[in-house]
């Protein structure tokens, strides 16, 4: 007990033996409060904010996730989404919420390796957050509307260095990581492409469909692919896709372009840490659940699991990568 007779010694130079008791058994009881936290938590409804609007990959892959913790710990964990700004609204609002353990947000890794780069931001992805749980990753790819001569990604490298300036790449937003796939591929392919930022993944899917745009990175056009209205020549992902075995990863291609779309959740900075380890054993076990798995491959999503460390880990490897691209692009959002 040497904490305990330390506290006992420096209490006892305030003078009066009934304010050194009254104040060690508050110490005391505040760290028993402290201990329980993970039983006794959640007591009411908590809040998890998704940083994206209703449809979209945050909030597919976040919804059954937090269906399953309300059945779980039998309190109600309820998804509040809030748009705006490449995901920048939600995440600031999360990082803004009282440290107690009831307000979580959800996000994309672009919202916090690559918007803090390009743009002034409201948030500091390190300091202003810690990490809860990589639930999820989300498959991306490379595909090109049929009219585009290119069966294959060298193909479609090499038909664009011969109409410079014609090809038009419809992305998710500014500062997403749809527009960084755009990015890479010019880069590692020395091709001049058009960027095109949409106000989301369903408004640039329809152009693209229509032939305004002639490349495409969402994973919501793999039905269409299927159904021949766009052909499909790289997956960005950390694996092959189960229904295209045969179509290559772009790393594979380019091996400096090793994109991978994951979902993390954070909490604000101060939240216990035992609520923070308590809400990530609970999300890694629903992510190993056989219907969760299945819910997700259907909509091109991958349930994952891991630590608070190794998400904290991920983010600081991404945010690093992320800084030399856009500083070799001169890429500004401001």
């Amino acid at each position: 007990m040497p904490v305990l007779c330390a506290l006992r010694y420096t209490l006892s130079r305030v003078g009066s033996p009934i304010l050194v008791g009254a104040m060690l058994a508050l110490i005391l009881s505040a760290g028993m409060a402290w201990a329980q936290a993970p039983s006794n938590w959640p007591t009411r409804p908590v809040r998890v904010i998704v940083n994206y609007a209703p449809g979209g990959s945050t909030d597919n892959a976040t919804r059954p996730f937090m269906a399953r913790m309300s059945q779980v710990l039998g309190q109600q964990f309820v998804i509040e989404n809030k748009p705006g700004a490449s995901g920048a609204v939600g995440v600031e609002a999360g990082t803004k919420s009282a440290p107690d353990g009831y307000t979580f947000f959800a996000t994309p890794v672009a919202t916090l390796a690559i918007l803090p780069n390009a743009r002034k931001s409201a948030y500091d992805s390190f300091k202003d957050m810690v990490p809860v749980a990589h639930y999820a990753d989300s498959t991306l790819v490379i595909a090109v509307h049929p009219s585009v001569p290119a069966k294959s990604l060298q193909e479609l490298v090499a038909y664009a260095k011969t109409v410079p300036g014609k090809l038009n790449f419809g992305s998710s937003g500014l500062g997403t990581l749809t527009q960084m796939i755009c990015e890479q591929l010019k880069l590692s392919g020395g091709i001049d492409i058009l960027h095109v930022p949409y106000r989301g993944g369903a408004e640039s899917l329809s152009d693209f469909l229509g032939g305004i745009t002639q490349i495409f990175s969402e994973g919501n056009v793999l039905p269409h692919v299927q159904a021949g209205k766009a052909r499909l020549l790289a997956v960005v992902d950390s694996q092959r896709h189960p229904d295209f075995p045969d179509v290559p990863m772009f790393k594979e291609i380019f091996p400096e372009a090793d994109i991978l779309n994951w979902f993390g959740l954070f909490a604000p900075a101060g939240t216990p840490a035992p609520i923070v380890e308590r809400m990530a054993t609970e999300m890694n076990k629903i992510a190993l659940e056989p219907e969760i798995q299945a819910h997700m491959l259907r909509l091109a999503l991958r349930a994952t699991t891991g630590t608070p460390a190794q998400l904290g880990a991920l983010l600081r490897k991404d945010f690093d990568r992320y800084v030399k691209i856009i500083k070799q692009l001169d890429l500004r959002l401001d």
